[in-house]
């Protein structure tokens, strides 16, 4: 199958406009059919505008409408004479990241581990350019700002670009499907993940609480003890 531009936002526009089911759209625009999913939930490619693949030349209406009469029916991208004469893209070195923009780093990884957990550690140094050592830090929680690192979409921060996450979250889908089972068999949401996220949310939670009311009590003790002097 020829592979489309901005597969993500062609499935965006796709779930907004037209009325084929998620695994027509996954399969068209090479995405699982859980992220399709996420976009019509609205929990994926949050802020992604939709790409019209009729406008762009990737697909026709005629295609489309035999699909939403035919759930069986895979839609196919039009093959455009000149395809074959593309030149493959050069193969780039290191990406360079700006001074100003390297500290958001940690937060990129945090969100690539927690919603891409397919993604292996060389696929996250790739795209955002950065070193194992610091994804195994983030990942295990070891990182010297680990209080301070609030999960964020790597686009947002402008640290990569959607087509290169969207090419990386492709290479890695079968991973992502093996995940999934795995986590079927233990019990656990197959798209949340493990509860042991929610775990470490809880301890940590109640950690502050032991905090707060040690401070809070033990204030007043330190306040009563002045006062008996």
């Amino acid at each position: 199958m020829t592979e489309i531009l901005m597969p993500k936002a062609t499935a965006v526009w796709l779930v907004d406009n037209t009325a084929l089911t998620f695994e027509q759209i996954a399969d068209f625009c090479g995405l699982h059919r859980l992220e399709v999913k996420g976009i019509a939930d609205g929990d994926v490619a949050i802020g992604v505008r939709g790409s019209d693949p009729v406008s762009n030349g990737q697909l026709t209406r005629e295609e489309i409408a035999k699909a939403e009469t035919n759930s069986d029916f895979r839609m196919t991208a039009v093959k455009h004479r000149y395809d074959d004469l593309h030149q493959p893209r050069k193969k780039r070195g290191p990406r360079y990241t700006p001074l100003s923009r390297r500290q958001s780093r940690p937060d990129a990884i945090a969100w690539l581990v927690r919603n891409h957990p397919e993604l292996t550690d060389p696929q996250i140094s790739k795209l955002i350019g950065t070193t194992k050592t610091t994804i195994g830090a983030v990942r295990e929680r070891t990182h010297w700002n680990s209080s301070n690192i609030k999960p964020t979409d790597p686009v947002t921060l402008g640290l990569t670009t959607q087509i290169d996450l969207d090419e990386q979250v492709r290479k890695a889908s079968p991973r992502r499907e093996k995940l999934e089972e795995e986590r079927r068999a233990a019990g656990q949401d197959p798209i949340a993940g493990p509860v042991e996220d929610e775990a470490v949310q809880k301890e940590s939670a109640t950690s502050m609480e032991e905090v707060n009311l040690e401070t809070l009590f033990g204030g007043g003790n330190k306040a009563q003890a002045d006062d008996d002097r």
